[in-house]
């Protein structure tokens, strides 16, 4: 380990790969409001938020477990489409507070597709965030109304039954949502955000 009177230890955050100081400091000059968006295994968070000195405020925030007591969707949560409504739903809201632009904070880049189809439901709402096309992968578009679940189902209900009832038991035993109709729970999710928010 380095020693000497000009040797200054890293913070713990920037050792570990967690925090880009450089980065951060860039966004928060900025002064703009930032839309950060986290994802866990089962859900996503989008939150819009302006720094200030004394510590960050949440203007607009949106959860995935919403999507589920407020919107239609009995799904799961953790999921692309899920991804996207919470994205739209958090743009509705912020389109409500008359918020009309922000800038991307990805922090750690992990669980790429879901945050990015959360984005996209950001911009689908209206909201101006500066980006690049070639930022989406190929194939998003078609992943994000769950027409990729359905057919990946479909083709293991008719060739593989016994694994179509193992892989999608969360679906058919507990949450009771047939997933050959995904699309058609997405689309009237979309309608009810519309219609609450």
């Amino acid at each position: 380990m380095a020693k000497g009177p000009r040797y200054k230890r890293s913070f713990r955050r920037r050792v570990e790969s967690k925090t880009n100081y450089h980065k951060r400091l860039k966004l928060l000059k900025s002064r703009r409001l930032r839309v950060v968006i986290r994802a866990s295994n089962n859900h996503i968070r989008v939150q819009i938020i302006q720094s200030k000195l004394n510590g960050d405020k949440v203007l607009v925030s949106a959860f995935s477990k919403e999507l589920t007591l407020k919107y239609g969707w009995n799904a799961n949560t953790g999921n692309i489409p899920a991804a996207y409504l919470t994205g739209y739903l958090a743009g509705l809201k912020a389109k409500k507070k008359d918020i009309k632009e922000a800038i991307l904070d990805l922090g750690l880049f992990y669980h790429k597709n879901r945050v990015l189809a959360a984005f996209k439901g950001i911009l689908k709402a209206g909201i101006n965030i500066p980006y690049k096309e070639q930022f989406f992968p190929k194939g998003l578009e078609e992943r994000i109304n769950g027409s990729h679940i359905e057919k990946y189902a479909m083709k293991l209900k008719n060739e593989e039954p016994e694994k179509y009832e193992q892989l999608f038991s969360g679906y058919l035993n507990k949450k009771k949502v047939p997933p050959l109709k995904i699309s058609q729970i997405f689309s009237n999710s979309i309608k009810i955000i519309e219609k609450n928010v």
